[in-house]
């Protein structure tokens, strides 16, 4: 399936999946799916999560995707959702959300458990192709969107930023990442980050129409941002991957996953993880990011696993420790 496809679909998904027998449907379970906006990869992998959880359990789960600003949202509302709610965020938010840190002042929650291992974020710093920016040092001087308002892009960009000493040399510019590709194609800015795995359809659609640039970091950059956070990693962008990219690109990667609430029920959560587990290849065979997904990768996420994600582990020999349990 393509992203356009893909991202068809996910239109008709947004208004939920409902089954054509109303015996069924009064037998349902439902389950929200949010993760990003829809010009991101995340949201295409809500896509996919949820045809695969309908047709997994023929039709007795109905899966509804909803648009997200990004994980900074999707943590604050998992605070307060009822029922059977699948959010996606990195680890960290979640670490910062117990301790009550931002952007989470003024309150703590622990609420959020792990279902599943998602794949990571890359960061992508874009210019266009002619700007003469050849280098994330050549920023400085110049107006950047630094990943969206309120965002966890935003502020994993603006600490490397910071880390690099280009903090105070770069105008940040605020701007929705859904209006990064027009403000730049205008002249009113000179690049943008986004976060979202590779490829991300927001660039794909944008290298298509504009000549682009995504900047590498160099060894000694890459290594600060690396020790910024101990689960990060670095991670290379293949030559090809976006039109017009001819080189591969040196970037760092964040661990992401697939949550549920305490709210969440034990059968439907054992049920998600369980497929998408048995599933990850079939999924991979439309989109490549899920090759990079390990059930080993788990204890990365920092928060308990949720009692049905649990069961599904040790079910299938998967070491655990203990703090997640």
């Amino acid at each position: 399936m393509n992203f356009m496809k893909t991202l068809a679909v996910g239109a008709a998904l947004t208004a939920g999946l409902a089954l054509s027998s109303v015996s069924a449907a009064q037998a349902q379970e439902r389950l929200t799916l949010k993760s990003a906006k829809s010009t991101s990869s995340y949201y295409v992998m809500m896509v996919q999560l949820a045809e695969m959880t309908r047709e997994a359990s023929d039709g007795q789960i109905s899966p509804t995707v909803e648009e997200s600003q990004g994980s900074v949202q999707n943590v604050k509302e998992s605070f307060v959702r009822p029922g059977n709610f699948l959010f996606t965020t990195p680890p960290s938010l979640l670490a910062a959300a117990r301790a009550g840190e931002a952007p989470f002042e003024g309150t703590t929650n622990d609420d959020a458990r792990t279902l599943f291992v998602m794949p990571f974020v890359t960061i992508h710093f874009v210019v266009g192709a002619d700007s003469g920016i050849d280098s994330v040092s050549d920023l400085a001087g110049k107006n950047f969107i630094a990943g969206g308002t309120g965002t966890f892009c935003q502020k994993r960009t603006s600490r490397i930023l910071d880390l690099l000493g280009l903090s105070d040399d770069v105008n940040i510019v605020e701007v929705e990442l859904s209006a990064a590709g027009d403000a730049m194609r205008d002249g009113k800015v000179d690049g943008f980050a986004t976060c979202s795995a590779h490829p991300t359809p927001q660039l794909v659609e944008l290298a298509t129409t504009a000549d682009v640039r995504v900047l590498s970091f160099s060894d000694e950059e890459r290594q600060k941002i690396l020790d910024l956070d101990p689960l990060s990693g670095p991670l290379t962008i293949a030559a090809g991957t976006y039109d017009g990219q001819d080189e591969p690109i040196q970037t760092v990667g964040v661990p992401v996953g697939a949550y549920g609430t305490v709210r969440m029920s034990d059968d439907v959560a054992y049920f998600v993880t369980k497929t998408f587990w048995e599933w990850k290849d079939t999924l991979a065979e439309e989109n490549p990011w899920w090759n990079g997904v390990t059930r080993d990768m788990i204890v990365q996420l920092g928060a308990e696993l949720h009692p049905g994600a649990l069961r599904y582990y040790e079910e299938a020999g998967i070491d655990i420790p203990d703090a997640m349990k």
